[in-house]
């Protein structure tokens, strides 16, 4: 070869080197413009659930309302503790309205009678003492009711973040379904184009895509609609509109003795607590209503000038408990007392039924996912990916593989159930216990 021709040689070869790094470049440079181009974007907030329950007592509108009640019978105390007004008299008579001319000096310090005075009721049998006391119970009432409101909030709380959460495992497995089976479709319609695969078979693969995208559209409506109410009990604005759950079902074994949670319930239930002090409450009531029973006593002084001379009065009157010394609300308050005994039995059984059956429920629920945990949920992903193997090398049948598919995903839906199942009976057992520390 000539000097020319090697010249020529080295020269096509450097143009396509250079040819090749700008191809190279190109990318790059688009890329990087497109990403200096895009708008930054806020990450999404991430809540747990400790977070969201917080977040729920603090800004829950609903428990907000309630805990005013603790107010306005704080403010019922101070009602209770008030002391009778002071009454002021005063009175003058005899003065001469209809004779101007013998209204004198001489004839209103004579004649005219002037009265000056104050009376006070003085309480007997310490009602001010025992209203003060009877509203401070309720007070105590009022305040179990509502730690019991938050008892119950929280775990509407936790069993929605669990909706929530088994909503996201349910998308992001939908979204793996769809892009596998995609895989699938591929190859299918390659082998299809090969002449490996009929039409039909073709057709019953792409039917089968459909669903998987219907299933990805339920999946992310599910995901919306539990945010959203979770949203509405933490408060819709103490979390950004596009915030998400952090956490994900999972599955923690827990030893519990149902004696040790029927004691724990017995003291730490709100409910139980406010039925207690509910007959406190009663014979609080009780007592106020024999305290109202005793009469009260008017004391009455008025200064008086008649007749040039100037005098003082002193009265006292009180009823005469004949026929009213309020025995009727002595009896009914008596009643009440026994009402109160009887409710907060019954609010005991029921604290105790409600951790029984929560208890037996989370037992339940705990044997099913360690069912799935033994094999079974294996056993069905193997099944799945044999058949996907041996399909797509031509060893099954299309009807044997899309079998082994939809058994995969129904077992594996049922995992995900019954996963969500187990935390949601965990919760159901701490709010029957009425403490989220079982342990």
């Amino acid at each position: 070869m000539d000097t020319k021709s090697r010249a020529q040689a080295r020269w096509s070869v450097l143009s396509v080197i250079a040819l090749g790094i700008l191809a190279s470049l190109a990318p790059i440079g688009a890329a990087g413009q497109s990403l200096a181009q895009a708008p930054p974007q806020n990450p999404a907030a991430r809540v747990t659930l400790d977070q969201a329950i917080d977040l729920a007592l603090k800004h829950n509108h609903s428990l907000l309302a309630a805990r005013t009640m603790i107010s306005q019978n704080q403010a019922q105390e101070i009602t209770a503790n008030l002391r009778p007004n002071p009454v002021g008299l005063i009175d003058e008579q005899y003065l001469p309205f209809f004779s101007p001319s013998a209204f004198t000096h001489d004839y209103v310090d004579t004649s005219a009678v002037f009265d000056l005075g104050f009376s006070y009721l003085i309480e007997r049998g310490k009602k001010r003492q025992r209203r003060l006391e009877a509203a401070r119970d309720q007070t105590s009432v009022t305040t179990a009711t509502v730690t019991d409101d938050e008892r119950a909030l929280t775990a509407n709380v936790a069993q929605q973040f669990i909706g929530a959460l088994l909503a996201k495992a349910n998308l992001d497995r939908a979204q793996q379904n769809l892009m596998s089976f995609q895989q699938t479709v591929e190859i299918s319609q390659s082998k299809f184009q090969a002449g490996a695969l009929s039409e039909g078979d073709l057709l019953k693969i792409k039917l089968q895509l459909l669903q998987f995208q219907m299933d990805l559209s339920a999946a992310k409506l599910a995901r919306v609609q539990a945010l959203a109410s979770l949203r509405q009990l933490i408060g819709f604005d103490a979390v950004p509109e596009n915030y998400e759950v952090d956490g994900d079902l999972s599955y923690e074994s827990l030893h519990l003795n149902l004696d040790d949670l029927k004691m724990l319930a017995l003291r730490t239930r709100p409910d139980l607590r406010a039925a207690v002090l509910g007959v406190k409450a009663a014979q609080s009531q009780y007592t106020l209503a024999k305290a109202n029973g005793k009469q009260d006593l008017g004391v009455t002084f008025t200064y008086n000038h008649l007749g040039g001379v100037s005098t003082g009065s002193l009265f006292f009157n009180m009823q005469i408990p004949i026929f009213d010394h309020n025995q009727g609300e002595i009896a009914r308050t008596r009643y009440a007392i026994t009402q109160s005994q009887e409710l907060s039995s019954e609010q005991a059984s029921i604290a105790l039924t409600d951790v029984v059956n929560s208890y037996e429920s989370f037992h339940t629920s705990d044997e099913v996912v360690q069912l799935y945990q033994s094999g079974y949920l294996k056993q069905a992903e193997d099944s799945r990916d044999i058949s996907q193997y041996a399909y797509q090398r031509g060893a099954a049948s299309l009807l044997d593989y899309l079998d082994a598919e939809r058994s995969y995903r129904s077992t594996e839906l049922a995992y995900r159930l019954a996963l969500a199942s187990y935390m949601s009976s965990l919760e159901q057992l701490r709010q029957a216990v009425g403490t989220r520390s079982l342990q």
